[in-house]
């Protein structure tokens, strides 16, 4: 056994409460290195390991191509497709061991750029179509809709930006390429590069998540059930239009994430990977333990070396071949738990060492993290996890599970609750502050107001829980409607607050920062299979006569302000807190803010907390006339802080109801 496996784990000196589990997390640690140790000996590296796209699936050769297939399953196998007028059984697979086969194509023009293939199956006499593993290219036909291999032999792509460093703290814009467009239909790569890029770059935000990237047969499932791992999605163009949008991001400063969907897989048999080869237990779990009982889907047997190795393998080739900047995980929770974690509230430690506990699961995305770690080591990774498990964040080596950083899922969850339940003087300040700076110990967290899951048909956004349907009627600046003033206001502080504290980075999803008043609904048959709650309004922030401008004004200032001043390189301090008069006073960094979410009251000559005596300026104000507000708050005035008989250090400023700022200490 490794000796790492049997330290003392630093986990516990940032939480002496998983003391009681320390076996546990003990075992957590032996079940790592021996499945490790399991993969690649001693001394191996997983980096070397997790080559599988190199060897399977089809590559160029001297004279001509080789394609490789792991079907272990399988009676016999065939390559079929235009090159063969699609004769099913003109090139047969030589079966090598363990469960591979391999063929070879005489004749550098024997496969070619966009040539249509797929694999026939024979398993105890039934004939089986299937589109190959590692397939990199996937199209459906228009009149048939079914699904097709592709071979790609593409120019290769000429990367114009070289190694690239993301953000440690990063400022998330989440996006889809699909609907990051305002016309009816299905954006590309390239309508990204033109007209989406120069958006996020403009707003601040130096990190992009893109979803639904790996190919995935049904639209409406916003990518999250994949059939070809490793085939990015044909509906926005070929795989150098997603390189060329990468490195395009890449020159502009922007870091590009990929979200990764490991923790399950779409059913279908025609499409994606299950019974590939005739069996259902190639990839995934025999049995009910195979089913995801709410998505529909196949869950992957996490302890069978062969899926760990495709798994693996499809994380480096992502890294390798798209110079993606590293992953959110997508699911983690589902993964972790047998239960998928549905229905589970997890209340105590107990809830995460059971036998509810997927170990298995925790061990892949070890080896995952890890892997990631080698192949770049700037990578990040974000996990989904709404349990909380403790040491998902933390380090390997001190008894974690290898991610930087976790989405802070309680911060959307707090926002609806508060807004569902609780009138605006009823908005506790002890409440907000306690649940936005909640952390595990030593672990990072990526705060977020919502993400893709609050715009979907069946939720709503903040802006429409703010002001429903007014959104539709009185978003312009000709109207001074109530509702509208009271949303508008309250976006900006939502944002304000949960940037500020919510995390060591933050995250929006695209159009969000500005209201964007329409919800998500993929074409489907309820609605006629139409676009038109599909794509991104973009035109409304820009339109001078409505206020959705405001808010993205607001938006692109509040992101300069704080990547200005590096407020996630500290943790929030709690200046004062006065629940009264719901005004809320804190520091991060130097930054420091002060927010008054009454309704009614301002107050002239309040006495504000700040770190240290000396003078103060205003350098950000929601109150801002480009912002919707009124200019009620000078930003060439300085503040003299001065100690207070009590012990504090004070200066007074007019604080209107509704309203946030921003200051700084000045020579």
């Amino acid at each position: 056994m490794n000796k790492q496996a049997t330290a003392e784990y630093k986990i516990f000196e940032y939480d002496p409460g998983l003391l009681p589990y320390k076996t546990d997390i003990e075992q957590r640690m032996k079940n790592y290195y021996r499945k490790k140790t399991e993969l690649v000996g001693q001394d191996g590296s997983l980096c070397d390991f997790a080559n599988g796209h190199e060897y399977f699936g089809f590559h160029r050769t001297d004279g001509g191509w080789v394609y490789r297939e792991w079907a272990p399953g399988a009676d016999g196998m065939y390559l079929t497709g235009d090159m063969v007028h699609w004769d099913r059984f003109r090139l047969p697979l030589t079966p090598l061991e363990n469960g591979v086969w391999e063929v070879y194509l005489e004749g550098e023009d024997a496969l070619y750029d966009g040539c249509h293939v797929k694999a026939i199956v024979l398993k105890e006499g039934r004939l089986l179509e299937r589109i190959p593993l590692y397939i990199r290219r996937v199209l459906q036909d228009k009149d048939t809709y079914a699904w097709c291999g592709v071979i790609v032999d593409e120019p290769a792509y000429e990367w114009k930006n070289g190694e690239f460093t993301p953000s440690k703290h990063p400022f998330i814009y989440e996006c889809h390429i699909g609907m990051a467009q305002e016309k009816e239909g299905i954006g590309s790569y390239r309508e990204f590069i033109d007209n989406t890029l120069p958006r996020i770059k403009a707003l601040g935000y130096d990190t992009i998540q893109i979803m639904a990237i790996m190919e995935h047969p049904y639209y409406g499932s916003f990518g999250y059930q994949v059939s070809n791992f490793f085939a990015p999605c044909s509906r926005y163009g070929t795989p150098n239009g997603l390189k060329e949008l990468i490195d395009t991001a890449h020159g502009m400063g922007i870091g590009v994430l990929l979200d990764v969907v490991h923790s399950h897989a779409v059913k279908n048999t025609a499409e994606g990977l299950n019974e590939f080869d005739g069996t259902t237990y190639q990839f995934f779990h025999e049995g009910g333990r195979g089913d995801h009982p709410a998505w529909g889907t196949k869950l992957f047997n996490y302890n069978k070396n062969e899926v760990i190795h495709f798994l693996l393998s499809n994380l480096k080739y992502w890294l390798t071949e798209f110079h993606f900047d590293g992953f959110r995980f997508d699911g983690v929770t589902s993964m972790l738990y047998h239960d998928h974690g549905l229905g589970t509230a997890f209340t105590d430690y107990s809830k995460y060492f059971s036998l509810n506990t997927d170990t298995e699961a925790v061990t892949y995305l070890q080896l995952a993290t890890e892997l990631i770690k080698e192949v770049n080591p700037h990578a990040l990774n974000i996990a989904e996890d709404m349990s909380a498990m403790p040491g998902m964040c933390l380090p390997i080596k001190e008894g974690g599970i290898g991610f930087d950083y976790r989405l802070s899922m309680g911060d959307p969850d707090m926002w609806i609750k508060i807004l569902k339940t609780q009138s605006d003087e009823q908005w506790n300040m002890w409440q907000l502050w306690s649940e936005l700076t909640s952390r595990r110990p030593g672990e990072k967290y990526i705060g977020y107001v919502e993400s893709h899951d609050q715009a979907l048909v069946g939720d709503k956004t903040v802006m429409f829980r703010l002001c429903d349907s007014k959104m539709y009627t009185d978003m312009t600046v000709l109207s001074d409607d109530k509702t509208v003033e009271r949303g508008v206001a309250l976006h900006k502080l939502i944002r304000m607050l949960t940037m500020s504290l919510g995390g060591e980075g933050y995250l929006n999803f695209m159009g969000n920062e500005f209201g964007h008043p329409e919800w998500i609904d993929f074409p489907r048959e309820g609605n006629g299979w139409s676009y038109f709650y599909c794509r991104r309004q973009w035109h409304l922030a820009d339109d001078p006569l409505l206020k959705y401008r405001f808010l993205n004004n607001f938006d692109e200032a509040l992101v300069s302000v704080t990547k200005k001043h590096h407020i996630f390189k500290k943790a929030p301090n709690c200046l004062f807190i006065d629940a009264n008069a719901q005004v809320l006073m804190y520091e991060r960094n130097g930054l420091v803010f002060a927010i008054n979410f009454s309704p009614n009251n301002a107050y002239e000559g309040y006495y504000m907390a700040v770190p240290e005596e000396g003078r103060y300026k205003v350098v950000f104000s929601s109150d801002e006339q480009e912002f919707g507000g009124w200019d009620r708050i000078s930003k060439n005035y300085v503040y003299t802080a001065g100690k207070q008989p009590d012990g504090s250090v004070k200066l007074r400023i007019y604080l209107p109801a509704r309203t946030g700022l921003c200051m700084v200490k000045v020579k």
